[in-house]
């Protein structure tokens, strides 16, 4: 089976992935009116933790599946699917700010790591995109010591992802 394959048969079959996407803020706050304000403590940051993983890996994916379809395939915007490029996005923004409206975000654990992982994949994607669309005369007319800036700023900020994302 193939990614488009599996895409397709979430598409023709919104039920489950509608019923994950929508219990996701739902939970987030159900578990904000019983931790009571003891968020930061431990058993109720490793449940967050848990629902921040559940929302944010997917909507991670579609962001960059989108921006993937859209600058190097270039898809029209009319052809996005609301189930697998949409709906993740939607419910990780309102799990997210469900779960930072009842404890502060530094305090749940791994929450920095998957910022950095976001930062570095975004800049990974964005070094590619600048590759593909480079063409010798492109670069010719573009000051040398303007594309080693931007190389190296695209690079730095891949680097700094990867540290957060193995920082303890």
């Amino acid at each position: 089976m193939t990614l488009q394959e599996f895409f397709q048969l979430l598409s023709e079959n919104p039920v489950w992935i509608l019923a994950y996407f929508l219990l996701l803020p739902i939970a987030a706050w159900l578990t904000g009116r019983f931790a009571k304000g003891e968020g930061h403590e431990s058993p109720w940051k490793y449940v967050y933790s848990t629902l921040i993983y559940l929302c944010s890996v997917p909507g991670m994916f579609a962001i960059f599946l989108s921006a993937y379809l859209f600058l190097f395939e270039r898809r029209s915007i009319l052809e996005t699917d609301i189930y697998t490029q949409v709906l993740p996005i939607l419910s990780m923004v309102a799990t997210l700010l469900v779960i930072r409206r009842n404890v502060d975000l530094d305090a749940i654990p791994g929450f920095e790591k998957i910022t950095g992982l976001l930062m570095m994949i975004g800049a990974v994607l964005a070094l590619l995109w600048v590759i593909d669309r480079t063409r010798i005369w492109v670069v010719s007319f573009l000051p040398f010591w303007q594309a080693l800036l931007i190389l190296a700023g695209l690079l730095l900020a891949a680097r700094w992802g990867w540290r957060k994302v193995l920082a303890k």
